[in-house]
Order: C-alpha cells, then structure tokens, then sequence
C-alpha cells in the first residue's frame, strides 16, 4: 500500500515546466484531482499535501532541496511518518523512455537519475517504487543538462497530459497496492 507519493523536480518558476519536473507535474495533478493543495513544511524540506483517503492517510512530497538532493527530503518525512521504503512511491522523470510513456518499477537501481540516486544514498534502501515518465533524448548534440532543463514542447506535453490522465485514474488502485494492474494498463497505452 503507497502512503507517500513523491514528485521530483526543481524548485521555482524556472524550473516549472521544464521535463525534469515531470514528478511535480504529475503530483500537482494527483494533488488537485482529490481536492488537496500543497504547504511549505521546513521539517520536511519541502512542500507537502496530506490527503485522508479510505485505506488512511496519503501523503504528496515535492522536495524543495533541488533535485540532486531530494533523498534529505523523503528521509525527513519518511522517518518522521514511520513509512516504509516499500510504501513510498517515487515519480520521476526518465530519458530512456519516449515522450507518453510511463511506466511502475518496484525496486531497482538509480539508472543514472540523480534525483533516485540521492533517495536511496540518503534511506540506504533502494525497495520503493517508481513511477517513470519518458521524456525522451535530445537530439544528437544537445547537451543532456540542457534538454531535461528545458521546457515540453506544446506537443510533448499533450501526450504527457494524457499519461497525467491516466495515471490520476489509477491512483486509488495503486495506492490499495495493486501495482500489476497499475502496470499492465500503463503498459496499455504504450501500445495505442
């Protein structure tokens, strides 16, 4: 069962949308769609929603530690909560994948993310889930730094959104713990 859902990103009106926030996106939409809204929490080093839901109480994180140390941030709110590893889910943005792709993991490696690689330094545990939202490469010669800080295009962030979508829809599913059919219909849209 999910009782934390984080989103990574970088703080600011610079960085709001820009594909490495791709988390706060979606967890700005999770937030909105059961009518919960974001405060700043310095105990947490970030800005946090707390939602009632059916099975208990569902936290949303949004560190404001920048992305490269959002793991001081979850730690935080995880020790805090007494929340397991395996209850939290990470939502991040992921270059390996294309644009309107997403896809559930449980468990795993950092896979180059920073962000994901600071979250398991900071917890020493790498047992939570992730939630991966393809952003797609740079075209061959742009800088990588570049591109995942640079905003979605107009069309880009169409197909983001009906993952957004999606993903708001599965939500009480995924926060019951039924993460196969969370990844089965993700999976699903992959092949529209």
């Amino acid at each position: 069962m999910v009782k934390l859902i984080v989103g990574l990103g970088n703080p600011g009106q610079k960085y709001e949308k820009n594909r490495h926030n791709a988390g706060f996106l979606l967890l700005e939409e999770l937030a909105r769609s059961v009518g919960v809204g974001f405060s700043r929490q310095v105990r947490f080093l970030g800005d946090v929603a707390e939602y009632s839901a059916s099975l208990g109480k569902l936290y949303f994180l949004k560190p404001f530690t920048f992305m490269n140390r959002s793991g001081q941030s979850v730690s935080a709110i995880a020790k805090y909560y007494k929340i397991l590893p395996e209850e939290i889910l990470v939502v991040h943005d992921e270059l390996d994948f294309d644009v309107g792709v997403a896809r559930l993991k449980k468990n795993g490696g950092h896979g180059g993310h920073n962000g994901v690689r600071d979250i398991i330094t900071s917890m020493g545990q790498k047992d939570f889930l992730r939630l991966r939202i393809g952003i797609g490469r740079p075209r061959s010669g742009k800088a990588v730094a570049d591109y995942v800080l640079s905003d979605f295009s107009k069309v880009d962030m169409q197909s983001v959104q009906e993952v957004f979508d999606e993903c708001v829809m599965q939500l009480p599913v995924l926060c019951a713990g039924n993460y196969d059919a969370v990844a089965q219909k993700l999976h699903s849209l992959e092949n529209k």
